[in-house]
């Protein structure tokens, strides 16, 4: 059965989200920089938690697949219910457009891959005091994992948008993510993994031509 979903046309360049010069810039993010802001960070957390909290290499491990493993779990959720909210208002159509919406309209618009690195870090934060309340010390090792994730979630996401798809066992994410964002919108949210889209039933529908799809055309074209 076909998706009924309707196909939006992608665009090339970088559209202005906002009048006001300082937000419109702060919605652009060189790549890099979240990658080593969280690499970083992901560092000094086991690194607190080796030396300061007596956490043995072999626990440490553990929580950091733990968070690594959560964060899958957390970017399929928020991928499939926050950033394709239903825009059943003009309020929501803003919202779920500024969000994600003009990723799916400018899909090459590499600027726009990642969240802003202030707003990632006010949200790492956030997270780290949750994390702190619910697991004490062992929020060190997890959140790392957590943050790993999303770093890798990040690379997967913007090499997927912008190179050729490799050949090797990776060119399964390129696959999935363009028959997303090509020809299935409400299926194949798992972006790093798709795991959950296996468990949740949002695997893409089977048809053969979903399966040429290629990141940066329609497979109508």
């Amino acid at each position: 059965m076909e998706s009924t979903k309707l196909k939006r046309p992608k665009h090339k360049g970088s559209p202005k989200l906002f009048d006001n010069p300082i937000l419109e810039k702060l919605t652009h993010t060189h790549i890099s920089l979240p990658l080593i802001i969280f690499g970083v960070i992901a560092a000094a957390l086991i690194y607190y938690g080796i030396i300061e909290k007596g956490f043995e290499a072999p626990e440490m491990i553990g929580l950091f697949v733990a968070g690594l493993f959560f964060f899958t779990f957390v970017e399929y959720l928020m991928h499939r219910y926050l950033y394709h909210i239903p825009a059943n208002s003009e309020r929501k159509k803003k919202i779920s457009y500024t969000m994600h919406g003009v990723h799916h309209d400018y899909p090459k618009d590499k600027s726009r891959l990642a969240m802003p690195p202030v707003l990632s870090l006010i949200i790492a934060t956030v997270l780290f005091i949750i994390y702190r309340a619910v697991l004490g010390d062992y929020v060190f090792g997890f959140l790392a994992g957590f943050l790993i994730g999303y770093a890798a979630y990040l690379a997967v996401h913007y090499s997927v948008h912008a190179f050729n798809v490799p050949n090797n066992f990776l060119k399964t994410l390129w696959h999935h993510h363009s028959i997303h964002h090509y020809r299935e919108s409400d299926r194949a949210f798992g972006v790093s993994s798709p795991l959950w889209d296996h468990i949740f039933g949002t695997m893409p529908r089977k048809n053969p031509a979903s399966r040429k799809t290629a990141v940066g055309q329609s497979i109508d074209d």
